[in-house]
């Protein structure tokens, strides 16, 4: 029996994340390396088990696909610092959701028909739609992952409206697949893009660091010089200021002397 591709990505990224290497990615999703190993062994448990929501036309939640998806998203939006990244991913989800309910329509059934399985097709777009309308690495994993979510969703609705009967089974199936691949691509993309444009911007950062480097360099060394030629004169103006005294003070003592000598030449008189 094949391992689907979507498991094999979340052990992939679960290593990873145990030696440390995810924890750029990790730090900018406001995610600690126990949260992330919770979620991802939830992904791949819940995978696993579905749950049977609506009889007529049947609606099936896989736990792994849809609901720890939705849950964590709902978690990455909940402690985003803006409230315009929050509206952002929100918007981003349902575009994607919509992008790829289209996609969905016109893309061949059979995958024999395609050079590449229809779900993984789904999977790619959505990530790479994700990362253009979340931009940042939160936003782009939100809207990836519940992109597909709601695509599946989008299906069943249409499916009400039209009376048809069918089965919709969100997240399950090759769905999780697509959700995975949705979430590490969006992620990846929103990782390399920004990186780059951070080292790009970090250039020029750089340079004015080192002006400002030199700059705060040069002006230590400046009042250095000043106090130096401050406390010398000050040095000299204070010996000037004893030297005086001292002077006087030997010139007073004089008159004392005189005076002395005076008593004792009165004493020699008397």
């Amino acid at each position: 029996m094949r391992m689907p591709i979507g498991i094999i990505a979340l052990l992939a990224a679960a290593i990873l994340v145990y030696f440390g290497l995810a924890h750029r990615v990790l730090d900018r999703m406001r995610l600690n390396d126990r949260t992330a190993l919770a979620f991802i062994l939830a992904l791949i448990v819940g995978g696993f088990l579905n749950v049977t929501l609506i009889r007529s036309p049947e609606l099936t939640l896989n736990i792994g696909g849809g609901l720890v998806p939705l849950a964590l998203a709902i978690y990455l939006l909940v402690t985003a610092d803006e409230a315009g990244e929050k509206t952002r991913g929100t918007i981003a989800a349902i575009a994607t959701g919509a992008a790829i309910y289209a996609l969905a329509k016109l893309l061949p059934a059979e995958p024999p028909a395609m050079f590449l399985d229809t779900l993984y097709v789904v999977g790619i777009v959505a990530g790479v739609i994700g990362y253009i309308a979340g931009r940042s690495r939160r936003g782009s994993f939100v809207a990836g992952t519940v992109g597909v979510v709601l695509a599946d969703l989008f299906h069943y609705i249409e499916l009400l409206a039209r009376r048809t009967p069918g089965r919709t089974w969100i997240g399950g199936a090759g769905a999780f697949d697509a959700v995975v691949i949705a979430g590490i691509i969006a992620v990846v993309l929103a990782e390399l893009v920004g990186e780059s444009r951070e080292r790009l911007q970090g250039g020029t950062s750089k340079k004015d660091e080192r002006r400002e480097g030199m700059a705060g360099m040069l002006g230590p060394l400046d009042s250095d010089v000043g106090s130096d030629s401050s406390a010398a004169s000050g040095s000299g103006a204070s010996n000037l200021r004893s030297s005086s005294p001292s002077s006087s003070g030997s010139g007073g003592s004089s008159p004392d002397d005189r005076g002395d000598g005076g008593s004792r030449e009165g004493g020699d008189v008397s």
